[in-house]
C-alpha cells in the first residue's frame, strides 16, 4: 500500500522544483498541498489521509487537537530542527514520529546584513523613485566607525557581528548567557543590556524565542535607543514588543526599523509595519534562499526515506 505524503506549507510554490521527489515514488505518493485554512477541523479535513506530512517551519501550528484529528498521520517532518508550532510531547504521546533537517547557516545572517545596508542608504526609497522617473531623493547614512549592537551572539549573530568587522563598524553585544570571554573570542566588546540599546547605531536581534526572550526588547529598551538609531529582527517577532515599537516609530523615537519577522504572520492587511515610511519590512524570507530550500527539503526526503526502512533519522521527539 502507497504511503500517502503530503508537502504543505509551500506559500511560493517552489518545492515541487527544488529537489527531485520522484525518488519517494517506491515508497508512496506525494501531493503538493496549497491551500492554508486557519481552523482545525478544515486542516484535519484536507490532510486527514495522509501518513506523512512536511512542513515548513512555524508556518502551520499543529497543536494537540488538530494532531488528534490526524489518526493517519505517522511522520511529520520538518524544515529545520526547531519548530516551535508544532507539540512534540502530543506528538511522541500520539506515536507520532516528527524528524527535522539541518538548515544552510548563512541565509539568516546575509539576510540581515542586506536589511541593515537597504535600510542605511534608503535604497528602496532611491530604487523606486529612479523607476518613477526622478533622481536622488535624500541623504543615505553610513555604517564603517559606527556601533553595531547584537542581541544574542549565537552562531548566527556572530557572522552577523563579523560582517560589521569587515565594514569597519565597533561591534558590541549582550545576551542574558554572554560572558566577557566568549564576546572576546569573537572579537566584539562584551556591555550591558542598558550600554546596548544606548550605544548601538544599529542593533540586530538574534535570539531564539522563548518565555524568556519574550518581549525583551520592551518599551523600555526602545527609549534607551538613539533617536538616530535602526532597530533589525531578523529573529522572532514576539522577542520585540510589537505594540511598543510602533508607538516609537510614529513618534520617530527611533530612526527606524527593518524587520523580517512580525507577530503574527502572513502580517495583518491594515497592519502599521505595511505604511510606516520608517520601515523597512520583508516577509519572513529570512531562511527562504535556494540552498536553504534544497537542504530542507533533499534532507525532509532521506527522512522519509530513514523512516520508511524502520531507521528514523534526526528525531526531534
Amino acid at each position: 500500500m502507497a504511503v500517502q505524503i503530503a508537502v504543505i506549507d509551500d506559500w511560493q510554490d517552489v518545492a515541487r522544483d527544488v529537489v527531485d521527489w520522484s525518488v519517494l515514488d517506491s515508497i508512496g505518493e506525494v501531493t503538493f498541498v496549497h491551500e492554508y485554512p486557519a481552523d482545525n477541523a478544515t486542516l484535519a479535513e484536507r490532510l486527514g489521509r495522509f501518513e506523512v506530512i512536511c512542513v515548513m517551519r512555524e508556518r502551520t501550528r499543529f497543536d494537540e487537537d488538530l494532531l488528534k484529528r490526524l489518526p493517519n498521520l505517522k511522520l511529520l517532518v520538518t524544515g529545520g530542527m526547531r519548530n516551535a508550532a508544532l507539540d512534540m510531547p502530543a506528538a511522541a504521546r500520539l506515536g507520532i514520529k516528527v524528524c527535522g533537517t539541518d538548515s544552510y547557516k548563512h541565509a539568516a545572517p546575509e539576510l540581515t546584513w542586506a536589511l541593515i545596508m537597504a535600510a542605511t542608504r534608503n535604497l528602496v526609497n532611491e530604487a523606486n523613485a529612479l523607476r518613477a522617473g526622478q533622481w536622488q531623493q535624500g541623504l543615505g547614512g553610513d555604517l564603517h566607525g559606527k556601533t553595531l549592537g547584537i542581541l544574542g551572539l549565537g552562531s548566527i549573530g556572530q557572522r552577523v557581528a563579523q560582517f560589521g568587522q569587515v565594514f569597519g563598524m565597533r561591534v558590541i553585544a549582550w545576551s542574558e548567557n554572554l560572558t566577557a570571554e566568549r564576546a572576546e573570542q569573537a572579537g566584539v566588546t562584551y556591555v550591558s543590556k542598558q550600554q546596548l540599546f544606548e550605544q548601538a547605531d544599529v542593533l540586530s536581534v538574534h535570539l531564539v524565542l522563548s518565555d524568556r526572550s519574550r518581549g525583551l526588547v520592551d518599551a523600555q529598551a526602545l527609549d534607551w535607543m538613539k533617536p538616530t538609531a535602526l532597530l533589525v529582527n531578523t529573529a522572532r517577532g514576539p522577542i520585540v514588543e510589537e505594540a511598543a515599537l510602533i508607538k516609537a516609530l510614529q513618534k520617530q523615537r527611533i530612526g527606524g526599523a527593518a524587520l523580517d519577522v512580525f507577530d503574527e504572520e502572513p502580517l495583518p492587511a491594515l497592519h502599521p509595519f505595511r505604511t510606516l515610511d520608517n520601515v523597512l519590512a520583508t516577509p519572513h524570507v529570512g531562511y527562504v534562499s535556494r540552498q536553504n530550500y534544497e537542504q530542507f527539503f533533499s534532507q525532509m526526503i532521506e527522512d522519509i526515506q530513514a523512516w520508511s526502512a524502520g531507521e528514523p533519522i534526526r528525531l526531534l521527539n
